[in-house]
């Protein structure tokens, strides 16, 4: 069905993880087992099918340089699990507006320049689907691509909390122009939040009244580095927060769950930490109560996640779907349009891939 052409906003750890995947996946046989993926082929596409066309970012260290190799420059600390040759794409100035904070900052040199036309570069490289992995807390960034991105005729996944498909004013932007989004906030493969999710859901299903419940995160990567400023984490915890929450029946008051990044271990590097505690009344109101640990490589646990992401919105494109994408945000992110029990998600976005809904 030809090649999927994609453009990647910010060039981190989560862009590295998906340039990776693509090359280690490509030649992936048809009935394989892919971790982390739907299917090897999702309505007529192959993890190989995608293919690069164009890349952002504002790091010194990236900017001129090839994606294929500006994917391993510092401070990209994600684990390496594949060799990417030369891509044939460079890495263009992106816009800066609120995507640098002030610990990234200290961080990051920006790359001299002005900001590249990037509506026209989109246009010009044929790119279909463009990729949000901005900054946490990048909300006037992410919105000013979001208008590149309706100026090119794009498709759009928004792997960040920074509301975008869940709100009514946008998903009408892309009806208008006839152009399909997936979003918001990436969902990974078995992370926090999908655990949080189905251990909340599952207590509903068992009877058991949950009262309490809390969820740490710690990491190494520049996402952690960037959420130590806590201004930037409220879109966040909104979103992680509301994806447990929408699984109970009953309200569960502010103060009795907790949510959300917690704090910055170098060391860590690209791995991540989360501590989890459900804690319930089961029958004669005695106590049931879970805690776990959950360890994982961050950036590659949601990169298989945007690979169905960005095929479910080719398949919009060709078949003239338009505005918010329901069945494959809710089953690929935190903070979608609606928020669906797991099991009915995946149901309907089956269907979505088959051309059934």
């Amino acid at each position: 069905m030809g090649s999927v052409r994609v453009a990647i906003i910010g060039v981190g750890n989560c862009a590295s993880s998906l340039v990776q995947g693509i090359q280690f996946y490509k030649h992936a046989r048809e009935d394989a087992f892919i971790p982390g993926l739907m299917h090897p082929r999702v309505g007529g596409y192959h993890v190989g099918d995608i293919e690069f066309s164009a890349a952002f970012d504002i790091d010194a260290r990236k900017v001129g340089k090839d994606l294929g190799e500006a994917i391993f420059e510092a401070p990209n600390n994600t684990v390496k699990f594949a060799d990417v040759p030369n891509l044939g794409v460079t890495v263009q100035r992106g816009m800066t507006h609120d995507g640098l904070g002030t610990y990234l900052a200290q961080m990051i040199q920006k790359a001299p320049g002005s900001t590249a036309d990037i509506a026209n570069i989109l246009r010009d490289t044929g790119t279909q689907v463009v990729v949000n992995f901005l900054p946490v807390g990048s909300e006037m960034a992410t919105k000013w691509y979001v208008e590149q991105v309706l100026e090119a005729g794009c498709a759009f996944v928004n792997c960040i909390p920074v509301f975008i498909a869940r709100e009514a004013y946008w998903r009408r932007r892309f009806e208008e122009r006839g152009l399909p989004i997936v979003g918001d906030d990436v969902k990974s493969q078995v992370g926090a939040t999908i655990i949080h999710r189905i251990l909340t859901h599952l207590f509903m299903d068992r009877g058991v009244r949950l009262e309490h419940t809390s969820q740490l995160n710690f990491g190494g990567n520049t996402d952690f580095y960037n959420m130590l400023e806590r201004d930037r984490l409220q879109s966040k915890k909104i979103s992680k927060t509301d994806s447990v929450r929408s699984q109970l029946a009953h309200e569960l008051p502010a103060d009795d769950v907790h949510i959300g990044p917690s704090d910055y271990v170098p060391w860590l590097k690209d791995r991540k930490w989360a501590h989890i505690r459900l804690e319930g009344k089961g029958f004669g109101e005695q106590p049931i109560n879970v805690e776990l640990k959950l360890e994982v490589w961050d950036s590659p646990n949601s990169a298989g996640v945007v690979i169905d992401a960005i095929r479910c919105c080719k398949l919009a494109l060709d078949r003239g779907l338009k505005g918010g994408l329901f069945a494959p945000s809710a089953y690929l992110m935190k903070s979608p349009p609606e928020q669906w029990p797991d099991d009915v998600a995946r149901h309907r976005l089956e269907r979505f891939i088959a051309g059934e809904e």
